[in-house]
């Protein structure tokens, strides 16, 4: 293939790749409600630990998609994005070849594992798509219902503690119960409390080897933890922040997510389906992935 058909035919699978994130710039689910729909109106008063509702981010539903990494720390080569890496890290983020970022690939050379529907886990799946997210609390639990791949998060306030070896975990005794000794998962073990009347604190750990932080393929290592907070600004309003703690991989912890803005919505709010189809990725990977990789080697 010449050199005039190759750079449209990378340039297609770019832009296929990015059309859902267009479109989800473009949606507007019936009750969805914004910050810039509210002239100005101030919001009550914040509810006493709670959490519990229908979340969106408050600028706009696009607001928690971010293709280049994570939020506050893009893929994007500025200095100040650079993560601090150990040796051991910055070998495994040379080794993940991301479709996007400073280190991206055409689509066909990607070992990501998320497009073949593999479970992205968390942090990933705020740090990549944040959409919305149903929040309900128990006396022993916070659950966590998140609309990408339809996906949900259990975080434990009964009191026990996190797994102490992330290789091979296993709860604390909690009420007299020993549970039985646990294998690392996709969407970690995690525990959380309250640390003042409207800010929350989880922690999680124990997670999977093959999963990314986010989506320009940052790596991490069996002694990842990830710090979740929650605080609750006023009755319409959430600030979501995610601080990564991994020192195999990073020489010091980073912020990912720093004071997302989450807007309530209202209870009556459907949220919608958007499913990992391995038959939809099949046919996107047959009429474009492959052909473009093909034409990238046609010289």
């Amino acid at each position: 293939m010449t050199k005039r058909f190759l750079v449209p035919a990378i340039a297609l699978v770019a832009v296929l790749a990015f059309s859902y994130l267009s479109r989800a710039q473009e949606r507007r689910w019936p009750g969805a409600v914004y910050d810039s729909d509210k002239n100005g109106e101030k919001p009550g008063a914040a509810p006493r630990r709670s959490l519990s509702g229908i979340w969106e981010p408050a600028k706009s539903a696009a607001d928690g998609i971010a293709a280049n990494g994570a939020k506050a720390m893009p893929s994007d080569g500025k200095p100040e994005h650079e993560l601090p890496y150990t040796s051991e890290g910055r070998k495994a983020f040379q080794a993940n070849k991301p479709t996007y970022g400073i280190t991206q690939v055409p689509a066909a050379l990607s070992n990501d594992p998320m497009p073949a529907c593999n479970p992205q886990g968390f942090p990933r799946i705020v740090l990549h798509n944040y959409r919305t997210s149903q929040i309900v609390q128990t006396d022993d639990q916070v659950l966590i219902l998140y609309e990408f791949n339809r996906k949900w998060r259990e975080i434990w306030t009964d009191g026990r503690e996190l797994p102490k070896d992330p290789e091979n975990p296993g709860w604390t005794t909690v009420a007299g119960v020993v549970p039985p000794p646990e294998e690392p998962r996709w969407w970690g073990y995690s525990v959380g409390k309250w640390v003042d009347d409207y800010t929350f604190v989880d922690v999680s750990n124990g997670f999977h080897d093959d999963t990314w932080i986010d989506n320009a393929g940052r790596p991490h290592s069996d002694a990842l933890q990830v710090e979740e907070t929650f605080h609750r600004v006023d009755a319409d309003h959430l600030e979501l922040s995610i601080r990564i703690i991994d020192p195999k991989i990073y020489s010091k912890p980073w912020v990912a997510l720093d004071k997302l803005s989450l807007r309530l919505q209202s209870r009556h709010f459907d949220i919608p389906e958007m499913e990992c189809a391995p038959i939809e990725t099949a046919k996107y990977d047959k009429f474009f992935s492959k052909p473009a990789a093909r034409a990238g080697k046609a010289k």
